[in-house]
């Protein structure tokens, strides 16, 4: 691999796709991309905050596109493109292959349940014939399936471009067993409430939502564990508890959308369907929560 594997760490927050009358606003999302390059340690396009359920392969393609155009070599720009699909799945890794992604993040194949030997050759399958990095996307709680450890031990044992997992579950104790077996598998944090925890085990990074609203933070408390403050790394993750708390108050991203309007962040608190914009009620609790963080 031609990549540099040692840019990709730190802090990667899933940019949310901001909508415009039903459509995808290009314009508002290179102007997120453009804001946490200078906050943010690494892009991550097509995460599961970006909505992509709701996206056409084609418009994933675009949001690549476009952040690799804004980003210009500047910082790593990893990009998500798993789907429930292999067809679909091949065809958004090609793309940002091809585009220039410096590395990938593939989701667990959701709702078919499949076994692990089905997990292997899916992973296979999609990255056949590319020299990208990449990471698997470990979210039991939306996929509804896990990978083990001897999945991820064969997957180590066929793919050389296979590099790590974001890792999404309450499970510090997989962490530790995959470091264990692999010391240099790339582990990003993917729940809000592990980030401090995670990295003090030797997660590379975080891949957390709260960083659309204060991706400085995020960016401070994986500097303070590398430069060895744990001090430091704690408080920052002591001082973030209620908005981490408060992603989750309705399905992510809707309160994560409205408190960014709230910010001036992006111009319009836009869902598509089935997804739905907050309620008044909440809305009242998040700028109770974004006045208690000084943001607003």
């Amino acid at each position: 691999m031609s990549h540099d594997l040692d840019a990709i760490k730190g802090s990667a927050p899933p940019l949310i796709t901001p909508f415009k009358d039903g459509a995808v606003d290009y314009d508002a999302y290179a102007g997120l991309v453009e804001f946490h390059l200078e906050r943010s340690h690494c892009i991550l396009v097509n995460g599961t905050t970006s909505e992509p359920a709701m996206l056409t392969v084609e418009e994933r393609n675009k949001t690549c596109d476009t952040a690799i155009e804004v980003v210009k070599g500047r910082a790593p720009v990893i990009v998500a493109t798993g789907s429930q699909n292999l067809i679909e799945t091949k065809q958004l890794t090609d793309h940002a292959a091809q585009a220039g992604a410096d590395a990938l993040l593939i989701v667990t194949p959701y709702y078919s349940r499949p076994p692990q030997r089905g997990i292997i050759e899916y992973y296979l399958e999609a990255t056949q014939g590319h020299d990208v990095p990449w990471m698997i996307y470990h979210i039991p709680g939306r996929a509804a399936v896990s990978v083990t450890l001897d999945t991820v031990k064969e997957l180590k044992d066929r793919s050389p471009t296979f590099v790590g997992m974001k890792h999404a579950v309450n499970d510090l104790g997989f962490v530790s067993e995959c470091l264990d077996a692999f010391p240099d598998y790339k582990v990003f944090v993917g729940l809000e409430e592990l980030s401090y925890p995670m990295m003090a085990v030797g997660a590379v990074g975080l891949m957390n939502a709260v960083g659309n609203l204060c991706p400085q933070k995020l960016s401070d408390m994986c500097e303070a564990v590398w430069a060895g403050d744990m001090a430091r790394g704690q408080d920052l993750h002591a001082s973030l508890l209620e908005l981490n708390q408060s992603v989750f108050y309705d399905t992510n991203p809707i309160p994560l959308k409205y408190m960014m309007k709230r910010m001036g962040l992006i111009p319009k608190n836009e869902h598509r369907l089935p997804m739905a914009p907050a309620l008044p009620e909440l809305e009242k609790r998040l700028d109770g929560v974004l006045e208690r963080a000084g943001l607003i």
